[in-house]
């Protein structure tokens, strides 16, 4: 339930708070006083679409919220408790708009996304515009409204999910079949492919190794003459490294005296010593063992082409060949199964189209169950607002396979007759711009009637009726109220009377600016409103007096 709305510099208010409790609310005043803005506001709140012209004239920002109580509304908690957001049993969304025209969310103090306020707020309340009247004009809107009435949703959400699966697979399995000719010319590729690389026969890092091979045999000579060159100062000539060191040693050794210094250089030429030695075993090694070898090079360098020369043709690196290898032989292993995975998608795409018909199906029968449950309210009301000639007709057309959609199976369609005998027919084809004011109230009013949401506001949906109707329309709403809570913006004394509790919006010209405000009525200025309502700018003892009885006769 709402509870309260705060609005600061919003259009030409400079701050209003409004309380709200169960029952009628009524929103009263001339036109052009600001009625609108409570709602606006409320709106914003809401998720709606925010722009400048929403900040009052000369201020930095408005700042809107409403409170709500959630202490029966437990879908309503379980959706703030999932998104991290909930603060006890009350619920605070609020909108903050600058004049530079950037905006704000936040859902109990957090900061949130508009389609988060939007989430919630379709939980917490639901506002019947003026112009929704035309609405009941798009066909799409009659089946939503037959969904809402059956409280359907999850079910027909579960059929867009079937379709969109269905037709999802359907295509991918058409494509396939219609490029056969395709698939069978990759396959040829794929097999040239895979057959030149697999003769390769492939090692792991092979490439590297060749490489380092070619380099060493295409430059022997001169690894030759460098290692002997080497080999001959360390060890083989007469003043090599090797016996340099060792007279160095043999003259240390040989000192009449230690001393710690020179025994540590005596150490490290020993070391340096046996290095030598070592690296001169090494050298002599690599002499011994590597043999000049024309035709392995020979080889290396025949690999190493047919190696290069695949790898442009496959735009990778050689070393990156073995991955291009495995890739192509899992591609040609899919084509190869390609008739067995060809049949499998054939039997997934009649399952999933099985699936569909059985899930659409039910949603059709859940509809036709309602379908004429909403006929007779529908047509109840209106003959309640003096239309009882008009017969509403909930229309099912079953629709052909190619036409068949994520909706489901059935073209639903309201159809009104306005006489006796007459065939139904299409709405805007029949009804009066009155009439279909009417026929709107009257759904939005069996809607609401089996609504979970705790908050139903109407904006002026009475507009072009008025007499003993407007009355009637009054009860409704009042009967609705009775349930929850009921918000009513109006112009009609008959639907103002009717009102558990009554608002009046002014404007006021202050400091040469237009400010709004709200006041709540006791029982006195309660008549006098509604006398303003009924007899217009001169308030007569017979008028007051007529609004008293109207107050009482509820």
């Amino acid at each position: 339930m709402l509870n309260q709305i705060t609005v600061s510099n919003f259009a030409i208010a400079d701050r209003i708070e409004v309380l709200f409790n169960n029952g009628m609310t009524v929103l009263s005043g001339e036109t052009g006083a600001g009625k609108s803005i409570i709602l606006d506001a409320l709106g914003l709140t809401l998720g709606d679409r925010a722009d400048t012209s929403m900040v009052r004239h000369g201020e930095e920002k408005a700042d809107i919220s409403a409170t709500f109580d959630l202490d029966k509304h437990a879908s309503a908690q379980a959706w703030l408790k999932e998104h991290d957001l909930d603060d006890g049993k009350q619920c605070i969304l609020r909108r903050v708009i600058t004049a530079e025209g950037r905006s704000r969310g936040y859902i109990n103090g957090h900061p949130s996304p508009l389609q988060n306020l939007k989430a919630i707020g379709e939980l917490l309340i639901d506002i019947h515009s003026q112009h929704e009247h035309q609405s009941l004009l798009e066909k799409d809107n009659h089946r939503i409204i037959l969904d809402n009435f059956a409280q359907i949703n999850s079910l027909s959400e579960e059929v867009v999910e079937h379709y969109r699966e269905w037709t999802k697979k359907s295509k991918y399995l058409a494509k396939l079949e219609n490029n056969q000719d395709e698939v069978a010319a990759r396959i040829h590729l794929l097999t040239f492919q895979a057959e030149e690389l697999d003769a390769l026969s492939l090692r792991e890092n092979e490439v590297a190794e060749l490489e380092q091979e070619q380099a060493e045999l295409a430059n022997a000579e001169l690894l030759l003459s460098k290692t002997h060159a080497a080999l001959a100062l360390c060890d083989e000539e007469e003043t090599n490294i090797s016996t340099m060191i060792s007279h160095a040693s043999s003259s240390l050794m040989n000192l009449p005296c230690e001393n710690e210094q020179l025994s540590e250089a005596l150490n490290l030429l020993n070391e340096a010593q046996i290095q030598i030695d070592e690296a001169a075993n090494s050298l002599r090694h690599f002499s011994d063992s590597f043999e000049l070898n024309p035709e392995r090079l020979k080889e290396l360098e025949e690999r190493l082409s047919t190696l290069y020369q695949l790898a442009r043709k496959h735009r990778c690196e050689p070393e990156e060949l073995i991955a291009v290898q495995q890739k192509l032989s899992q591609e040609l292993e899919q084509y190869t199964h390609g008739d067995q995975n060809l049949e499998e998608l054939q039997a997934e795409v009649i399952r999933l189209e099985k699936c569909y018909f059985e899930i659409a199906e039910k949603q059709r029968q859940a509809r036709l169950a309602v379908g004429k449950n909403l006929e007779d309210q529908i047509s109840e009301q209106l003959a309640l607002m003096d239309m009882k000639s008009v017969k509403f007709v909930v229309s099912f057309t079953s629709l052909e396979r190619t036409k068949i959609n994520q909706h489901g199976i059935d073209s639903i369609e309201f159809l009104i007759s306005t006489n006796p005998g007459q065939p139904p027919k299409p709405i805007n084809k029949v009804a009066s711009g009155g009439e279909l004011s009417r026929i709107s109230l009257a759904v939005q009013v069996i809607i609401a009637q089996s609504s979970t949401i705790p908050t139903l506001v109407f904006d002026e949906v009475d507009v072009g009726i008025g007499g003993g109707t407007a009355q009637i329309v009054g009860q409704l709403l009042n009967n609705l109220g009775k349930k929850g809570q009921v918000i009513c913006v109006t112009h009609l004394p008959q639907v103002a009377s009717q009102g558990d509790h009554h608002y009046f919006i002014s404007k006021q010209e202050q400091d040469g600016s237009v400010k709004s405000s709200i006041d709540l009525l006791n029982a006195e200025d309660r008549t006098k409103e509604i006398a303003r309502m009924l007899g217009g700018i001169k308030i007569t003892e017979q008028t007051l007096a007529h609004a008293k009885e109207m107050i009482e006769f509820v």
